[in-house]
């Protein structure tokens, strides 16, 4: 059941927010509206320009989908890697839609690629009698529970949050649906399933969202997407390409950082690697999506060790707490946890404090690789060349520095930008 609270107000109660606003602090937190009320701009038909002509209508504040007049699928206008995506939906007596997300238009269905958040009367319609097919659910494959519904005709709120590989459902303010893409369990559910013979199902790294033709009278508000992607144009470089402005350093011994560190013409931050410690953020960094591109010594072509350390507290020492997102050749994409930091990996994947990377994509030694990483919440995400290779939860969420560690090779840095994800 969901818990409800009196509400006790002392003086007026604040006025219920709208439909189709953004608060103020929505904004400040990223939050965009992907439907306005009023126009059906953000939408079109999918595989197709501009919005139907009929099936579809903004109806009352809501984009209403209307039963038996066609129209087909409506996908958002632009595609979307890592977001939260909340709304509110209703639906007829009887009815059935759904939404899917990371939808690619290559193939001829929003859900040969897609999975699907299902839409639907539990109560009336036949995919109700089967957990796995009823409102809320992870489409024919994972069930929605525990869960409220709301009586036909009344409005539920929905929110669809991927981030990396970690995909949940929540309804009416409850998580209900939680899984991983591409793990060992997806790989049997998806067998498992009428996807199995859909070669693109749940493959996407980017794609769409999808609001379903189902041929049945569906509504929705209150359509909102937090983008939780690196974006170009709020990142803020945390290197200049001229100094070491913005950072400070812990060596071994105390030694100077200029032993260890310095700026090329080209903008190429250079650490020779000896004598081992690392260079710092002076600020803290909580929930962000860090970029960067390394390369180990383009000349020599010698493997070396190093690595990126996220949200490290504490003293400075040699190894300070933090999670390290490792960059030794062979390895990117490894996790370390450093002096116990709080965090929950993949057992099967783990030895001690190292989680292994789920495959190897690094380039030769000596050419540029990128590292996209995302720290948000209790989720830590690591893509090496737009791959995602390792995943934490549970993390600790507490702002810290970001490290580069000097570990005995020499490497190079640069294009050092960060995204803030505000809470």
């Amino acid at each position: 059941m969901i818990a409800t609270a009196l509400l006790v107000c002392s003086g007026a109660c604040p006025t219920p927010q709208e439909p189709n606003t953004l608060s103020e602090a929505e904004r400040a937190a990223g939050w965009a509206l992907a439907f306005d009320g009023e126009t059906a701009a953000g939408w079109r038909r999918f595989r197709g320009e501009g919005f139907p002509a009929g099936g579809w209508q903004v109806d009352g504040g809501a984009l209403r989908k209307v039963a038996g007049a066609g129209g087909g699928d409506l996908v958002s206008e632009r595609s979307y890697q890592d977001f939260e995506f909340a709304f509110e939906w209703k639906v007829a007596g009887g009815a059935n839609s759904g939404i899917m997300y990371r939808v690619s238009e290559e193939r001829g269905n929003t859900w040969e690629t897609g999975p699907e958040y299902q839409i639907l009367d539990d109560t009336a319609h036949r995919d109700g009698r089967r957990a796995k097919t009823s409102a809320a659910s992870l489409y024919a494959m994972i069930a929605a529970e525990p869960k409220t519904l709301a009586p036909v005709g009344q409005w539920n709120s929905g929110r669809i949050l991927v981030v990396g590989n970690h995909v949940e459902h929540w309804l009416n303010g409850v998580r209900v649906v939680a899984f991983e893409l591409h793990d060992e369990a997806w790989v049997e559910l998806v067998e498992g399933s009428k996807f199995k013979n859909m070669p693109g199902f749940g493959k996407e790294r980017r794609g769409h969202i999808a609001l379903q033709d189902h041929g049945d009278d569906v509504w929705f508000r209150n359509l909102k997407i937090r983008d939780l992607d690196f974006d170009e144009e709020r990142a803020e470089a945390l290197f200049n390409g001229r100094d070491l402005t913005g950072w400070t350093h812990h060596l071994r011994d105390g030694a100077a950082p200029s032993a260890v560190w310095s700026v090329t013409e080209e903008g190429v931050m250079v650490c020779r690697g000896k004598p081992i410690g690392y260079l710092r953020t002076e600020e803290d960094h909580e929930d962000f999506v860090l970029r960067l591109e390394w390369r180990f010594d383009p000349v020599t072509k010698k493997a070396g060790n190093s690595g990126v350390l996220l949200r490290q507290i504490g003293p400075d020492k040699v190894w300070p707490r933090s999670i390290e997102a490792q960059l030794q050749s062979g390895a990117a994409g490894d996790f370390w946890n450093i002096d116990k930091f709080p965090m929950q990996v993949v057992e099967e994947r783990t030895r001690g404090r190292n989680t292994r990377r789920t495959a190897t994509n690094e380039s030769p030694i000596g050419e540029w690789n990128r590292y996209e990483i995302t720290a948000w919440k209790g989720h830590v995400v690591l893509r090496v060349n737009g791959e995602v290779l390792n995943q934490a939860w549970e993390c600790l969420r507490t702002p810290g520095k970001v490290c580069l560690q000097s570990e005995g090779a020499e490497i190079h840095f640069r294009r050092i930008s960060l995204t803030a994800l505000d809470a």
